[in-house]
């Protein structure tokens, strides 16, 4: 691990697979929605978004003027396909919005610091690129859970977009699930053996550190009732961050779910949280 010293009760607190009696189980589930999501909904597989990666993301349900929800996947960094992920794409296709799910090069093999790098340029690509597919993309919708929520934050946050050539704010609706808003209690979990973070991680990639002074972005908040301790904190403490800088925040309860199956409703066209984003999306528009 990193010089910081493990500590048990934080460990415990953002120990997702451990949260839920049979983890196996959980992502089985997600799988089994994903395939059916892949076998279902119009897809264009392995669109390349970042050639000096190769990371791709998978398109589903483009369409003449719809908008489109840019889904990043969670597993600390360092788990997760898009093809795993599919699930996020059915419930909103449903509601007329384009779903994109993406990969990113996974930890130890890159830092945090590539992988907030790949989340920026599909938002980046997307935007630049998406218009020949048909999409509306004044505004690019993103959403993600876990290490996702993470790099939603990272989307959201303030100084990034003129590098990548995105003239001002491009995010519209983000729907953040069960996220890591600051990152310094990673530092003492086992979660860091991987990531390798230190404090300047800490400052320069927690988005509740960079929360924009202005943005029309609406963030939807969510996390599981079922979920440890680490996890709600977090939530609570972005909400009240975004509300003390006066910024449209929605937070979603969702009592009776856990790290896991929160993230298999979005298959639902009918669900609270696809309806919650799908609203937020087409106020947009």
């Amino acid at each position: 691990m990193s010089a910081y010293d493990l500590d048990p009760q934080i460990d415990h607190d953002f120990n997702a697979r451990e949260s839920v009696a049979d983890f196996d189980a959980e992502f089985g589930k997600l799988i089994e929605i994903s395939n059916r999501a892949m076998a279902d909904t119009p897809r264009q597989a392995d669109l390349v978004f970042d050639p000096q990666s190769g990371s791709a993301l998978d398109l589903y349900g483009a369409g003449e003027g719809r908008p489109v929800f840019l889904w990043i996947h969670g597993g600390y960094w360092r788990l997760g396909t898009k093809e795993g992920n599919a699930f996020a794409a059915p419930g909103l296709v449903a509601n007329g919005v384009a779903v994109a799910v993406m990969d990113y090069s996974l930890a130890p093999a890159v830092t945090l610091e590539q992988i907030v790098h790949e989340v920026r340029t599909a938002v980046a690509w997307l935007h630049r690129e998406g218009s020949a597919m048909g999409l509306a993309t004044q505004k690019i919708h993103v959403g993600g859970s876990s290490a996702g929520g993470h790099l939603t934050g990272a989307v959201l946050a303030d100084g990034w977009r003129q590098d990548y050539g995105l003239l001002g704010d491009v995010i519209g609706a983000a729907l953040a699930l069960s996220g890591i808003y600051d990152l310094e209690p990673l530092l003492h979990t086992q979660v860091n053996g991987w990531m390798n973070m230190d404090m300047d991680t800490v400052r320069s990639l927690s988005p509740i550190r960079h929360i924009p002074n202005q943005t029309d972005a609406h963030l939807i908040l969510s996390v599981g009732g079922e979920e440890r301790e680490g996890f709600l904190r977090e939530t609570q403490a972005y909400h009240d961050a975004w509300v003390a800088k006066g910024h449209k925040v929605t937070q979603v309860d969702m009592p009776g779910y856990n790290h896991f199956d929160i993230t298999g409703t979005l298959a639902d066209p009918d669900a609270k949280l696809v309806r919650a984003t799908r609203d937020a999306i087409m106020a947009f528009h």
